[in-house]
């Protein structure tokens, strides 16, 4: 089953085609971060517009890639939920108009359920198991059972993780995105730099990175007013040191409570190399197999739309109807999908 997966939640105009929710023929990605780097962050009008002007031309380039044709494909898969509305309905107003011509089947996709599917393009993953999804917009703790069934266990009460990334390089200056730029500085600096206190909640599985972020922030302010000088290296390391061990600590966590033997990681933040690291070392204390997607794709991508929508299919047939009018799309919970 060839399956054309279509993505555009963010800032990335991406087309896939995927074979028996395993083998990636094509997978074809136009970013847009130059563009947005000028604004310190995406800028939702200016990314709906390139998706409208990028998006047949990555469909031309991702079927050349598989020498397919449209003829060729067994059914439509896109993103439809969640993400910026106005680039996500690009992707679906393409996907269905190609799914009508076509009359091919359309299966919709949640966004977080892709991100976490792209490990099983890359690895034989027992269920059930235990996902933490990291990236610009989201940070949650997902539990799936042998059914494939999701349930979030919790997630950020305010900023996503990526997000407070680009918050903080964007305070000292380093540009965007974040991410990348503070995980190689950390190698450079002291962790134990600044003390920051963990944020303490009422769910064993939420998240809160806006007290971490304001204490970097007023950290930095208060010594620039007093004329202190200071390293971007140390308050990185420290930064970063403080949300790793965060995630690593209620992740771990949730999959002994579960009793589950895999972790899945997945997400832009799941190319962080400290989280991959003592995420690889926790694991390994508590025999827990610990996955990780190729860097490629960890970002926002197709491939990942079509493998689950294979799973998806293989679970409903052609009875994946999803709301895909503008009320439907603008939220939606994992566990409704």
């Amino acid at each position: 089953m060839k399956i054309l997966g279509i993505e555009t939640s963010c800032d990335e105009t991406s087309i896939a085609i995927i074979e028996n929710g395993k083998k990636i023929l094509s997978n074809i990605i136009s970013t847009q971060i130059d563009i947005h780097k000028e604004y310190g962050g995406v800028v939702p009008e200016i990314a709906s517009r390139y998706h409208i002007k990028n998006i047949a031309a990555v469909l031309d380039e991702s079927l050349e890639e598989a020498k397919l044709s449209l003829d060729d494909i067994d059914a439509i898969a896109v993103t439809y939920a969640p993400g910026l509305i106005g680039a996500l309905l690009v992707g679906i107003g393409f996907a269905k108009s190609l799914s009508y011509t076509l009359k091919k089947p359309l299966i919709p996709v949640h966004h977080i359920k892709a991100h976490i599917y792209s490990n099983f393009l890359e690895h034989n993953i027992t269920l059930p198991a235990i996902s933490l999804v990291v990236s610009g917009g989201h940070t949650n703790i997902v539990y799936i059972d042998e059914s494939h069934n999701f349930t979030n266990l919790g997630g950020t009460i305010d900023d996503a993780v990526g997000e407070a990334y680009d918050k903080i390089a964007r305070v000292l200056g380093l540009g965007y995105p974040g991410g990348p730029i503070i995980d190689k500085m950390y190698y450079n600096g002291d962790e134990n730099f600044l003390k920051i206190t963990e944020p303490k909640l009422t769910g064993e599985y939420d998240f809160s990175f806006s007290g971490v972020k304001t204490f970097i922030i007023n950290y930095v302010n208060r010594a620039k007013m007093r004329g202190e000088n200071f390293s971007n290296d140390d308050v990185a390391a420290s930064f970063q040191n403080n949300i790793v061990n965060i995630l690593v600590k209620k992740t771990i966590k949730a999959a002994l409570e579960k009793n589950v033997s895999s972790i899945i990681i997945a997400g832009g933040v799941a190319a962080n190399s400290l989280l991959r690291k003592r995420l690889s070392i926790e694991g390994k204390k508590y025999n827990l197999n610990v996955f990780f997607p190729s860097i490629k794709l960890c970002t926002d991508n197709a491939a990942m739309i079509g493998v689950a929508a294979y799973y998806k299919y293989e679970k409903f047939g052609e009875n994946t109807y999803a709301d895909l009018t503008l009320n439907g799309i603008a939220s939606l919970s994992i566990e409704q999908d």
